[in-house]
């Protein structure tokens, strides 16, 4: 059955109102009509069956058949943190990790990003990663579509990340001199529940000193295994470690 996200005010648990781009999507390439049936979920998490009533060329209306019980989300909060990748690497790491379960993605420019953030393009930008990660949303049965957070430069990240309970960052410097338990000591310490911050470099990863910084700062550095992984490789392997260590191991 095909999903939709919805604002709060469209959601209840006795009617819906889809808008947007979205109007077109159910009526021109799913072609539903009065009667046919749809998932909507709010920006609460509230996932409901609904029976379309009306369709207009602005808006398709209906009431609620049931809510649904559903269970997908990650029982602890991802919030991958990014260093500007080039090409659309960020957007295939917020399209995968949306699918993998992250909670949210936050760019930031690392000292070895080629890339740098253009502020005049970056509304549209944040535009575009919102709207691939709620297609993703969608397509994975997530109850939430991940927020994207504003760039932010590497001070600005330090300061955001006193909010989090556990904070990582992946240094491929412990892959090469062999270590690998820090990640799993990581996950030990979290609960149920908690929020999880993790740190991935670009091409050509972080430096000494911004591992130093984010150490001092309260960062497990750790090996993602004893390979070196892809700046878009190593976000999707993390969240796929959280998913069976949390998900699949209880």
């Amino acid at each position: 059955m095909q999903r939709y996200f919805v604002t709060n005010n469209r959601l209840t648990e006795t009617t819906f109102s889809i808008t947007g781009e979205d109007v077109k999507h159910v009526s021109k390439v799913m072609r539903m009509s009065s009667g046919d049936q749809l998932i909507c979920i709010n920006e609460d998490g509230l996932v409901t069956q609904c029976e379309i009533e009306t369709i207009t060329s602005d808006e398709v209306n209906g009431k609620v058949v049931k809510v649904l019980e559903e269970n997908t989300e990650l029982p602890v909060k991802v919030t991958v943190a990014q260093g500007l990748p080039k090409g659309d690497k960020l957007e295939l790491i917020v399209q995968k990790g949306t699918e993998l379960g992250a909670y949210s993605f936050l760019p930031f420019q690392a000292s070895r990003s080629i890339v740098k953030w253009d502020e005049k393009k970056g509304e549209k930008k944040i535009e575009r990663l919102g709207k691939i990660a709620k297609e993703a949303a969608e397509q994975s049965y997530r109850r939430l579509v991940p927020k994207i957070h504003n760039h932010m430069s590497f001070q600005q990240l330090i300061k955001e990340s006193v909010h989090y309970d556990i904070k990582i960052v992946a240094f491929e410097e412990q892959a090469k001199l062999g270590e690998v338990k820090n990640l799993a000591k990581a996950f030990q310490q979290a609960q149920l529940g908690n929020s999880i911050f993790v740190v991935i470099g670009p091409e050509g990863g972080l430096t000494n000193e911004e591992v130093t910084f984010l150490e001092q700062a309260g960062f497990i550095s750790c090996s993602f295994g004893p390979r070196i992984l892809r700046t878009e490789t190593a976000p999707l392997y993390f969240l796929g470690a959280i998913s069976y260590h949390f998900e699949m191991l209880r």
